[in-house]
């Protein structure tokens, strides 16, 4: 009988052990969370967390590997981040963990806009050029009278992201392309806003998330702001501006980014992440939100787990219904195809997949 139950209690702990080597704990950018996690057609596995922290904490929980920013403990696995990986982001992580944890991924998730939500009594058609957006979210221009050439004294109250966001990145990176003087590329708003630390108007509310936009515009008349189309119905006037003439629609973040050529170093983390910040049609700020994740994993079954995961996403279709669902744009096959090639079936040659043998012998995030 204790035999029996020592052996019961061996496969108990056995399993349970198993169950925690497969967790996949990761988080990081708010703008395609629902489409990540909590809604019935998100795409994470069951066995994969995501902690919304925003891009800049994801970006530093992985690149730490610190899981308290995600308010967990362990191996932070991957990341989500609409702000991309910076030059010395890149170099930093291979000094300090290019030896033991061998290279890093960064990969185009889905294509994104930023819409600009808005609410003024009267105005349900609201256009507005690249040059007046600067102006507004400036606050080089105060009322929407003095934005649009009118007599409306209703002042412009500006509804912005007050941690490091990936889509004030995206933003920022439009804007400095058309007022520089105005605007750096910065993933905190009051930052990207010059000069930067400036003091922002009273009325101006900062949110922490793309969930907390949309509500706080609406609840003031003259409210601006800017958020991921998930957020908002980015097809309705009524409900977001169109800038330059252009809706925020899925045909025209695919034409936008149109121009963006697979990477022809494969290798550069850099190269998966496009920039296009004025481009010459389509809606004109966009960009792709990102995965970040590892090469190599010293826990097999978190490698296969998520293996599997790119293998399903980078398919066609894969999970194409639940990201337009989401009002985001699927990645072009031509992209997918490349990923796939290098990332999960080495087709390449490259040896830039999960787990290759010659790549990660020995090495790996930890367990």
């Amino acid at each position: 009988m204790f035999k029996r139950t020592l052996i019961a209690a061996s496969l108990t702990v056995a399993a349970l052990a198993s169950a925690q080597a497969m967790a996949v704990t990761g988080g990081g950018a708010s703008l395609p969370a629902a489409l990540y996690k909590g809604s019935a057609n998100s795409i994470l596995p069951a066995n994969f967390s995501y902690a919304v922290t925003g891009s800049g904490v994801g970006k530093s929980a992985f690149l730490t590997n610190n899981a308290a920013q995600f308010s967990t403990t362990g191996t932070v696995h991957f990341a989500a981040s609409d702000s991309i990986l910076s030059a010395s982001e890149l170099s930093t992580y291979t000094t300090n963990f290019g030896a033991s944890y061998g290279p890093l991924i960064q990969l185009p998730s889905v294509a994104t806009s930023v819409a600009i939500p808005y609410k003024k009594a009267g105005n349900t058609t609201l256009n507005l050029t690249s040059a007046q957006l600067c102006d507004a979210l400036s606050g080089t221009k105060t009322t929407w009278g003095a934005l649009l050439g009118t007599a409306d004294t209703t002042a412009i109250r500006v509804v912005y992201r007050s941690t490091s966001s990936g889509t004030t990145e995206i933003l920022s990176r439009h804007l400095n392309s058309i007022c520089p003087t105005k605007f750096a590329v910065n993933s905190t708003f009051t930052n990207a806003r010059l000069p930067a630390g400036s003091a922002l108007p009273s009325t101006w509310v900062g949110v922490a998330n793309t969930a907390d936009v949309a509500t706080a515009v609406n609840a003031v008349d003259g409210s601006i702001g800017y958020v991921g189309p998930d957020g908002v119905n980015a097809t309705s006037n009524a409900v977001v501006a169109r800038v330059n003439g252009v809706q925020p629609t899925n045909a025209n973040v695919t034409l936008a980014l149109s121009t963006a050529p697979v990477p022809s170093a494969p290798a550069n983390p850099a190269g998966w992440a496009p920039v296009v910040p004025n481009p010459a049609s389509g809606y004109p700020i966009v960009a792709y939100t990102n995965f970040i994740f590892g090469q190599c994993y010293k826990d097999a079954a978190v490698a296969t787990a998520v293996r599997n995961f790119l293998t399903t996403h980078y398919s066609n279709p894969g999970n194409n219904v639940a990201t337009v669902a989401h009002s985001f744009t699927p990645v072009p096959n031509n992209w997918k195809t490349a990923v796939t090639a290098n990332f999960i079936t080495n087709t390449s040659g490259n040896n830039l997949d999960i787990n290759n043998a010659n790549a990660c012998n020995g090495i790996g995030r930890p367990l």
